[in-house]
């Protein structure tokens, strides 16, 4: 079997497609993120809760929503309020 021989140039060129894919990933994950208003499906995924929990939620008025037709909506930023709001912070013990 022959040996291959890797320069400084057969480096670069990886590091330059490992940043371009690693760049791809990170731009996906941010614009989920900057989402401003999730449907029904995306907050439950987000929060791993029951449909009947957010229905709840939504009913309680604990989560407020927006309905357009037959879909629900959910302002990103109503969520991390109400996440905040219910904030359990643990004691010290000291």
């Amino acid at each position: 079997m022959p040996a291959q021989i890797i320069t400084t140039d057969d480096l670069y060129l990886f590091k330059i497609d490992l940043f371009d894919e690693l760049r791809k990933l990170f731009g996906q994950h941010i614009q989920e993120q900057q989402k401003r208003w999730l449907k029904s499906a995306e907050v439950r995924r987000l929060l791993n809760i029951s449909p009947g929990t957010l229905q709840h939620l939504r009913l309680t008025g604990i989560l407020p929503y927006t309905k357009i037709g037959g879909t629900i909506y959910f302002n990103a930023a109503d969520i991390e309020t109400v996440m905040a709001k219910n904030l359990h912070k643990q004691k010290s013990l000291l």
